[in-house]
């Protein structure tokens, strides 16, 4: 007997098909980041690589003209974000002063992995090991890189992709 196993099928054929809620529960339609780069980052506030948060948003505010930096909070890793999103963004103000794109709590990995982090396995064969992994996503809305967590978002080999295009 022969057993076939597929992956589950994913809607969006696009990035910009998605629309996910913001941590004000806002819906925000990732078609407005069309002909900008894209850093999609999953997120915990009790990580060693938590200050990674004061990176992002510099690359925030000195590249915002050409990235958008997606932060999304999940409580994938030894369980190092157990807030809610109210608490989450509270976090993220007080200690790091975000105010890149923050989303709603979801989960990047196993059978109750968000759609959008399917969608970023599905283009790039890679998913998140630990917090803070980073995936690069074009102008053109195509996956050109994933960084692990400890590859910091102002590295040189995210900024040479950031500063060519």
């Amino acid at each position: 007997m022969f057993y076939f196993f597929s992956k589950p099928a994913v809607a969006q054929k696009t990035i910009y098909e998605f629309k996910i809620p913001a941590l004000s529960g806002e819906l925000i339609d990732f078609n407005q980041y069309k002909g900008k780069w894209i850093l999609i980052v999953n997120t915990a506030s009790k990580c060693g690589y938590t200050p990674q948060y004061k990176d992002l948003e510099l690359l925030h505010k000195k590249y915002g003209a050409k990235v958008a930096v997606l932060g999304f909070p999940a409580n994938n890793f030894l369980w190092q974000e157990p807030g809610d999103n109210l608490q989450i963004a509270e976090f993220c103000k007080k200690n790091y002063g975000v105010s890149f794109q923050m989303f709603q709590k979801i989960s990047v990995k196993g059978s109750t992995k968000h759609p959008l982090y399917r969608w970023l396995e599905l283009q790039s064969g890679k998913t998140p090991g630990w917090n803070f992994s980073k995936y690069l996503i074009s102008p053109e809305g195509k996956v050109t890189g994933f960084y692990a967590s400890a590859v910091n978002p102002l590295d040189k080999q995210i900024l040479v992709q950031i500063e060519k295009h």
